[in-house]
């Protein structure tokens, strides 16, 4: 039986928040302890330019992304934790990819066709109006992130399903003209795993400006945490955790004892003002531990980077052989 390869990127566009912790930080950290698989977790600093952010923003965001795993405690001993941009073998295997790649493929990705649709919408007469090439091959970029380390497990939300099932056929495709030599990886979709509404009642998200950052200090996270959108039920009058942000919030990080005390007290008409401060007060406290980390890694950037380069260099032990194997099958080869 194959070892279970897994594989998660997280693209540098912003500052963590609570969202992604318990919807992916979390549950990788967990699994980058299994050693019983495994694990490669990569910051998406190439992915970041198809969205044409700021480079001082992506390289914070490097810095960001990377500190809060660290401080969260991700095993890099035994997890493969890099930057995208230190493995050379990347970008020239998305080349390589690109040969094989069908622009009609392209022409379906869910990014490219709400991006045309946007423009429909708007009264261009040009439906590729200010769509770069980057964000059209996007999904070429994330097929080489998956296929370089023959990953065979990638977790997913629904919304990313369509480009892991996009390198399965890039994968094919190659592989029937060339040989079996690339992996075809699976999505594996979280159907437990919390999707958090952010202060507006909407889905948590930078693009949605309504995210609370995982370690934002005390007086800002209650600050947050008291913004957050409620109903107008009294003091004393039972509330529904149905659809309840601060419930969902609250039930992401708690035991199932502790969320069932919250229930009772819903029951009860717990007023929104004392179940905001109740909330501030537990997710205070089991983030400070890391928050005293995170902010040591973020007042000394060359520890982080020194995790990285190490990463990288682990990863490229793997990158390296594989894509001379690659290049040896395409024809790329040596003279003699």
């Amino acid at each position: 039986m194959t070892e279970d390869i897994y594989l998660t990127g997280i693209t540098t566009t912003g500052t963590p928040h609570i969202g992604n912790y318990v919807g992916a930080i979390r549950p990788g950290i967990a699994a980058s302890k299994d050693l019983t698989t495994k694990h490669f977790y990569f910051l998406a600093d190439y992915h970041s330019l198809a969205k044409n952010e700021d480079p001082d923003k992506i390289g914070q965001s490097t810095l960001e992304i990377a500190a809060s795993w660290l401080a969260l405690g991700l095993d890099t001993e035994h997890a493969y934790f890099y930057r995208q941009s230190d493995i050379p073998e990347i970008p020239e295997l998305t080349w390589i990819l690109t040969g094989m790649t069908a622009k009609g493929l392209m022409n379906r990705a869910h990014s490219y066709k709400a991006a045309v649709q946007a423009n429909v919408d708007s009264g261009n007469s040009d439906p590729d109006k200010g769509i770069t090439m980057a964000l059209y091959s996007y999904p070429i970029l994330m097929a080489a992130d998956i296929l370089m380390f023959r990953s065979t497990k990638v977790p997913v939300g629904q919304d990313q399903k369509q480009h892991v099932e996009m390198a399965r056929d890039i994968a094919q495709r190659f592989n029937h003209h060339y040989g079996e030599i690339l992996v075809l990886p699976e999505a594996v979709i979280g159907e437990d795993t919390a999707v958090l509404k952010g202060l507006d009642g909407r889905k948590m998200s930078k693009s949605y400006n309504n995210t609370i950052p995982l370690f934002a200090d005390e007086k800002r996270l209650r600050k947050l945490i008291m913004k957050i959108k409620t109903n107008s039920l009294e003091p004393g009058e039972p509330k529904d955790t149905a659809d309840s942000t601060l419930y969902d919030i609250y039930k992401a990080f708690a035991t199932r004892d502790e969320t069932r005390e919250i229930e009772r007290l819903y029951a009860e008409g717990i007023a929104w003002g004392e179940m905001k401060q109740l909330l501030f007060e537990y997710i205070n406290e089991r983030i400070k531990p890391a928050r005293a980390d995170y902010e040591r890694l973020m007042a000394d950037p060359a520890v982080v980077e020194a995790e990285l380069v190490k990463g990288a260099t682990r990863a490229r032990e793997l990158s390296a052989p594989y894509l001379d194997e690659i290049r040896h099958a395409i024809g790329i080869r040596k003279l003699g």
